[in-house]
């Protein structure tokens, strides 16, 4: 029997993936009661149940002290009851613009500020974070990618990637974005705005792909680019980082900065245990 927990943040997503689980064959279950949570689990693990892939959703409740949750689990492990930890979690930033959008209390600060219950809930979990088997940042991450992500990981059984790169085209007439971790500036290269043929193309197409990438600047810009995020990739991942977002920036979002975020994911797809995705903010804003 293959037994997930599901815990995180509140507003990280776990309901979502414990829903994602469920499409996926899970029998999910979510707040069970502690003193519940140990016979469930013998009830399923009977030799003649017919249930083998089982979801627990456990999250953390003013009524429940989550220490007792976490001794509960550790006391099935020691009965010979393995499971997994699938950790959902979320920046502060991201928490906050949930729980606003939604009007909702935090329950760990039911009268009080959000951001207290988040620093709380935060500190309380640190321990079930660092050591769950994977962890998901869905700070940036789609309803659909969430659901790439689960499947690899829960269905198709492919080797997690604790790290999610995002390789993030944009205009710094638009303002540099607020979460990105590394930023560079390719302004540097001549401009195809000013090309009458070119002006209204982007990066993705291969006429302004073939101009940018034809200046020698801009290949050894994108060696020495490439090298740096490799050598940095692993020291991140050791750190603990789970998301990295690494931002391109020209003028006006639309040419430069596109082609070489494009060209950079093509060299970085595939070649190391990292999560790669691709997203260009500003193309359709202009030059």
């Amino acid at each position: 029997m293959r037994f997930v927990v599901v815990t995180g943040m509140s507003g990280g997503g776990k309901r979502t993936a414990l829903k994602m689980l469920e499409d996926a064959g899970f029998y999910c279950v979510d707040n069970l009661p502690v003193p519940l949570i140990e016979k469930f689990v013998e009830l399923i693990a009977t030799p003649n149940s017919e249930i083998n892939k089982v979801a627990l959703g456990l999250d953390v409740r003013a009524d429940q002290p989550f220490e007792a949750v976490w001794k509960t689990l550790g006391n099935l492990k020691k009965n010979g009851y393995m499971y997994e930890v699938l950790f959902m979690d979320a920046s502060e930033q991201v928490l906050l613009k949930r729980y606003k959008e939604s009007r909702r209390m935090h329950p760990l600060s039911p009268e009080g500020r959000v951001e207290d219950g988040i620093h709380k809930e935060r500190d309380i979990l640190k321990t079930v974070k660092e050591h769950a088997d994977y962890v998901l940042d869905t700070s940036n991450l789609l309803t659909r990618e969430l659901k790439e992500e689960i499947d690899r990981i829960f269905v198709m059984n492919e080797e997690y990637n604790s790290l999610m790169v995002t390789i993030l085209s944009f205009g710094f007439k638009n303002g540099i974005p607020a979460d990105a971790d590394l930023v560079f500036d390719v302004r540097f290269l001549p401009n195809p705005y000013y090309i009458d043929e070119l002006k209204h193309q982007t990066g993705n197409d291969p006429a302004i792909q073939g101009y940018v990438m034809g200046f020698a600047e801009a290949e050894e810009f994108l060696q020495k680019l490439e090298d740096m995020i490799r050598f940095l990739i692993p020291n991140y991942v050791k750190e603990g980082k789970y998301q990295l977002v690494i931002a391109i920036g020209c003028t006006g979002g639309k040419h430069r900065s596109v082609t070489l975020a494009n060209e950079l994911y093509k060299r970085m797809k595939n070649q190391g245990n990292y999560g790669l995705k691709i997203y260009h903010r500003d193309v359709k804003q202009g030059a």
